[in-house]
Order: C-alpha cells, then sequence, then structure tokens
C-alpha cells in the first residue's frame, strides 16, 4: 500500500459512556458524509475516562455490527490491543469483520496499554488478564503482525515456533475480502514499537497532543525504516486529533501543522455526548475549512 497524499479525513467515537445509538446515530450520518472517509472505535474493557463504572462496549464486536449498518465508511479500532486475544483468534476476528464490512476494515493494532494508565491498568487485574512489561509486550506484537498475515495470506497450513507465540497447523479460513490483507495500521510512540511498525505497518498511528512531538516520532520512524531498507513514503502518518465543539479553530491549526510535517491520514475524535448533527458539523466546520 502506497502512502496516501491526503488529507484523508475520518472520526473516532470512544464507545464509553455512551449508548450503542447514540453511535450508531453519528457513524450512519458520517457514512452519508463524503469528506468523512474512515471512523474509529477504541479497545478496552472498563472505562478509561469518566466513571470508572460506567458502561462501555467491546471494540470488535461493535464493530462489526457498525460494518453492516454502513456501506461507505472505512472502519477500524485505534487500536486493538494485542494483549487482550490471541493472534489466531485475532486474525479471525478481523477477517470477519472484513467480510461483514465489504471489504473495508483497517486492522488497528498495538502493544497494548501503557503501565502508568491507572484505568486501563485495572482491565487486566479486573479481566484475569497477565500484564507483562513492555518488552514482552512489542515482542509478542511482532510476532503477532507475522502470524495474522501469514493466517490471511497463505494458502497452506504451517507451524510458527516463536519466542511468545507457537502454533502447530495454523491456517485460517475464509481470508479477508482485501488481497491480499486489510491494511495494517500500528499505533505507538517508543522506538521499539516504532521499529515494529517499520516492518509490519501500511499505516503509523500517533495521538495528536503534541504536535511537535509526533513529527519527531515520525522522524524516528523515517530512520528504522533506512534501517532495513524500506522507503519510509511507503507508511502514511496518521494522528489523532481531539475537536473541542466550542473552537474547531484549534483543530483546524493542529491540521495544518500536522500535515505541514507530514501527516495524511486524520482522526478527529469526537467527544461525547454528541450533539445532533455531529458529524455534518464536524465536516462543515473543520474538515471543509482545512482543506
Amino acid at each position: 500500500m502506497a502512502a496516501t497524499t491526503g488529507p484523508w479525513f475520518g472520526i473516532s467515537t470512544a464507545p464509553q459512556q455512551v449508548s450503542y445509538d447514540d453511535i450508531l446515530r453519528v457513524w450512519r450520518e458520517a457514512d452519508d458524509i463524503e469528506e468523512i472517509e474512515h471512523a474509529w472505535l477504541f479497545d478496552h474493557l472498563m472505562p478509561i475516562a469518566g466513571d470508572p463504572r460506567g458502561p462501555i462496549f467491546e471494540g470488535w464486536t461493535l464493530l462489526s455490527a457498525l460494518a453492516a449498518q454502513t456501506r461507505r465508511l472505512r472502519l477500524g479500532l485505534l487500536v486493538t490491543s494485542n494483549r487482550f486475544r490471541p493472534p489466531s483468534h485475532l486474525a479471525k476476528i478481523a477477517a470477519t469483520v472484513d467480510h461483514v464490512s465489504a471489504g473495508r476494515l483497517e486492522f488497528g493494532i498495538g502493544a497494548g496499554s501503557r503501565p502508568g494508565h491507572l484505568l486501563a491498568r485495572r482491565e487486566y487485574t479486573g479481566n484475569g488478564l497477565p500484564y507483562h512489561d513492555a518488552a514482552r509486550a512489542v515482542g509478542s506484537l511482532d510476532e503477532a503482525c507475522t502470524i495474522i498475515r501469514r493466517l490471511w495470506t497463505e494458502d497452506e497450513p504451517f507451524d510458527f515456533d516463536g519466542t511468545f507465540y507457537q502454533l502447530t497447523g495454523a491456517y485460517g479460513n475464509p481470508k479477508p475480502v482485501q488481497r491480499p490483507c486489510p491494511p495494517i495500521l500500528i499505533g505507538g510512540q517508543t522506538a521499539p514499537t516504532l521499529r515494529v511498525t517499520a516492518e509490519h505497518a501500511d499505516i503509523w498511528n500517533v495521538p495528536g497532543g503534541d504536535i511537535d512531538h509526533a513529527i519527531s516520532r515520525s522522524a524516528v520512524l523515517d530512520r528504522l525504516c533506512g534501517e532495513i531498507g524500506r522507503d519510509p513514503a511507503t507508511i502514511t502518518r496518521s494522528i489523532i486529533l481531539h475537536v473541542p465543539y466550542d473552537q474547531p479553530g484549534r483543530t483546524r491549526d493542529a491540521i495544518a501543522r500536522a500535515y505541514d510535517g507530514g501527516f495524511r491520514h486524520f482522526i478527529l475524535a469526537l467527544g461525547s455526548p454528541y450533539p445532533d448533527k455531529a458529524a455534518r458539523w464536524v465536516a462543515d466546520q473543520v474538515i471543509a475549512r482545512s482543506a
């Protein structure tokens, strides 16, 4: 996949502290707005903002439901935690969503929550999931990307004997609709994660709170691509930008700075509760005025 020349705009709706109908309303509206080309959820099992006992939906289940309720938007999770599911299981889930969406999946994946994010950390102990150190998280992400791509693309069963995963007779069927496979988006900022990104990703995503920092990490990714002989221009640079409803100009300014820094894939994070016609408002007040 060649990097897009963009800009390429989408929205994200965190599936916490909201109802299914709230999210569905925004996605259906966005699906009819050409300026909005992609839409995203996140992958957490307990809320990471707001009421810690509030509602939160499982990301892949909700994504599949929204895929069936839309026709045009490309869609994905920002980003799947590789800590939550075995890679063979995740490959099967993602291939299923690619079929439900008729080939619109963008496969987002990352190493998992930061150790310092206490609200995110509790979802591991609260669900009986192990929380390994960063080195294991990144190493297993690297192996998972290899396994998932092979399950999506190889026509014969295979064995995999890695440091973190061992599979015997692994095989995926059906293959994804998109061939050879859905685009792989990797989220993360540390140098070890960026090395995995350089090896496996079609798109790299970073939160956009500090645009200068995001640009500096993009330069690190360029260098790491060079070390393995990959053209860094083949990885689209993606950034998440919060949209304050009362100050859309701040988001437009951030888009301009990030675009000048080489970012082409923009994900506009909408806060809840979503106002009426939220997607139309974003298209008119942010996207159209950033072109």
